[in-house]
């Protein structure tokens, strides 16, 4: 059989005007560049003496709109080509992009269900409720809880297994048809087939699920060791501050790649490095628990005693399974490969992130706030954890936000590589260098993965945007 198209039966009027859309918002960027180059700027708000507002629109202010609604028009023939897949019968009429947009219904139905309840309760959620007053932040809250919930989800959305061969569809173009598919099989591989016969729409999805294991919680244990040692290092300063920024700048003075090829070389693997490694960063997230509680409740021993023993008890239950595969109830754990890349991770940014909380904290320890802390007896780590950390809270929401970019791109840098990661793994570094090596003749494996990438790293850039402009407001 033939290939279904990618717009299927809607695309005989929407394809024009998804066209219409791109020229007439390309026309309007190149109109808007030459109105600021020759001097003019959108117009302004004057209040009238009846306390009316009139806007005095210029030339720039209606390329602006030009744009605008014209990214809306792109917009909603997408939307109406996911409605196509879920409505229409057959797969020649859905097209590829309507098969796609069917697969990801369960997607579709919890970003609904979330963005409902959070722009409803918005005014009593906080910094995050802000975000939805936020355009910016929105789409990239959007992009990046779509492969959030693609990771959760991505069973019920793959077609087929992420390593399973038909060899019959190598390097088969989007939109092809299982030669003899068996009763209950998907018929097609929406994004065609690899180098291997592996379908590459059910890999690009599970690939999601391989980055978003990592990243966030690599980046949350880096944030707890750079938090636990740039804290005490920008307050106490003195010796304390001068060592640690000192192995810190030697740290970022090593190469990254570099460190990661030897990481994973036999000798280093077997002299047992990553796992020790594993065993002293891992235990800063206890640390940081143990101190947290500690200086909160140290004026109320039953409290502090409860609080600490569930941080000790949870944290080393944790601890032992990550670090050292040996969890007692065999629910915890971090196949090899993976702790290396992980303890990688987590090593490589954990200085950055310190030497951003000693900065804010040489700062924000000079407020009088502070002052107020020392003057009422306060314990240092009572001023650091409850006075210091909760007022840096949004620039680090943001370098949050933003790591777990980097570090998205570092776990692709890495699987491109090859480095950590099983062979047959989906991750899409790994997936892109299996498809740039016939890139010039079948582009269809590489590119889903690529656009993949660069979408959630987008989303997180765009969320980390709209978290700083609505943190400035506070």
């Amino acid at each position: 059989m033939e290939p279904i198209t990618w717009t299927g039966s809607f695309g005989a009027f929407l394809n024009p005007l998804m066209l219409a859309a791109v020229v007439v918002f390309f026309a309007g960027v190149v109109a808007n560049f030459a109105m600021n180059l020759v001097g003019l700027r959108a117009g302004e708000v004057q209040i009238n003496p009846d306390h009316t507002l009139t806007i005095n629109r210029t030339p720039v202010d209606y390329a602006l709109m030009a744009m605008k609604y014209s990214v809306l028009l792109f917009l909603a023939c997408w939307a109406l080509f996911v409605i196509g897949g879920l409505t229409l019968p057959e797969y020649e009429q859905k097209g590829i992009i309507g098969a796609m947009g069917q697969r990801f219904l369960p997607v579709w139905i919890a970003l609904i269900v979330m963005f409902a309840l959070s722009i409803r309760f918005k005014r009593k959620l906080g910094l995050y409720g802000k975000l939805f007053d936020s355009p910016i932040g929105m789409v990239g809250f959007g992009l990046v809880m779509f492969w959030m919930f693609s990771a959760i989800f991505a069973d019920l959305i793959i077609t087929h297994g992420p390593i399973d061969v038909i060899s019959q569809m190598r390097n088969e173009v989007p939109g092809s048809f299982l030669p003899s598919p068996d009763e209950g099989d998907f018929p097609l591989y929406i994004l065609g087939g690899d180098n291997l016969g592996r379908d590459v729409f059910s890999r690009m999805v599970m690939g999601a699920r391989e980055v978003l294991k990592i990243a966030p919680a690599a980046t949350l244990f880096a944030f707890m060791v750079g938090i636990t040692l740039g804290l005490p290092a920008g307050y106490f300063g003195g010796r304390l501050d001068t060592l640690l920024t000192f192995i810190a700048n030697l740290v970022l003075a090593f190469p990254v790649i570099l460190l990661f090829y030897l990481l994973v070389t036999p000798e280093i693997v077997a002299a047992g490095i990553p796992t020790a490694m594993a065993a002293v960063l891992f235990l800063f997230p206890i640390i940081f628990f143990v101190v947290l509680w500690n200086s909160r409740y140290h004026m109320q021993p039953q409290k502090r005693l409860l609080y600490i023993s569930i941080s000790l008890v949870i944290g080393f239950w944790l601890y032992s399974g990550l670090a050292f595969n040996a969890d007692p109830l065999g629910i915890i754990s971090m196949p090899g490969n993976i702790l290396i890349v992980f303890v990688s991770v987590v090593f490589v940014n954990s200085p950055t992130v310190f030497r951003i909380v000693r900065g804010i904290v040489l700062d924000i320890k000079t407020r009088d706030y502070v002052a107020a802390g020392q003057t009422r007896g306060e314990g240092p780590w009572y001023i650091m954890l409850w006075e210091i950390l909760p007022n840096a809270r949004g620039p680090l929401i943001v370098d949050f936000c933003l790591r777990i970019g980097y570090t998205t791109i570092l776990l692709g840098t890495l699987g491109f590589f090859g480095l950590g990661v099983s062979p047959e793994s989906p991750d899409w570094g790994s997936t892109i260098n299996e498809g740039r090596r016939l890139l010039t003749i079948y582009p269809h494996p590489a590119l889903p993965p690529a656009l993949a990438l660069m979408s959630l790293v987008l989303g997180l850039n765009l969320l980390a945007d709209g978290l700083r402009e609505e943190s400035l407001k506070d």
